[in-house]
């Protein structure tokens, strides 16, 4: 598996996690206070105690064999060996200890994968056609744009605190599998 350099805002953000998540075990931090960090990095609390959920967020669902093997070799090792696909196209992996949290984000981001604001009130995982720029009747292939739409709302300042969670998707204006009149935006080819 290879594994890519991570660009030091990341590593400091990881770090964080890592400290505030401490600071939380160790009851230094309330639980509400946390709780809006925690999710804002992708950690979803569950019902049981002591394990979370890490929300992994893969723009337009797109994933590379490094990547896949990272998510399932994660959930072997410290879930309850399996991951489940979201409607958002992104991957949830359960029953994490919040202690091992940072060490996933940490190993996902050597593959180029990240938890931050899959979950809370942000702009979720921009979702497009799974047949983007394959496509025959598409009218051109949006992946470009719902790329650059994705990592410009990823950790901007409006999207931090949103009155409710926020969907996108974009569609190529062909078969519309991205369903875009379900989301808050849904963004379909066109050309004038």
């Amino acid at each position: 598996m290879k594994t890519q350099t991570l660009p030091p805002e990341i590593e400091e953000e990881i770090e964080l996690f890592d400290k505030t998540a401490k600071e939380f075990l160790a009851n230094k931090i309330p639980a509400d206070k946390f709780q809006r960090f925690r999710l804002q990095h992708g950690i979803y609390g569950q019902r049981q105690d002591g394990v979370q959920m890490v929300r992994i967020k893969i723009p337009l669902g797109m994933l590379d064999a490094d990547q896949i093997e990272c998510i399932a070799d994660l959930a072997e090792k410290v879930a309850h060996n399996n991951a489940h696909v979201t409607t958002r196209q992104d991957i949830q992996i359960h029953y994490v200890k919040l202690a091992n949290c940072a060490t996933v984000m940490r190993r996902l981001s050597e593959v180029g994968l990240m938890t931050r604001e899959a979950c809370g009130n942000t702009v979720r995982n921009v979702t497009a056609s799974p047949s983007a720029g394959v496509d025959p009747q598409e009218i051109f292939d949006v992946t470009p744009y719902a790329h650059a739409f994705t990592y410009h709302m990823l950790r901007n300042p409006i999207c931090q605190n949103l009155g409710r969670k926020f969907k996108v998707a974009f569609d190529g204006g062909g078969v519309m599998t991205a369903l875009p009149k379900i989301h808050d935006i849904g963004l379909v080819a066109k050309v004038r």
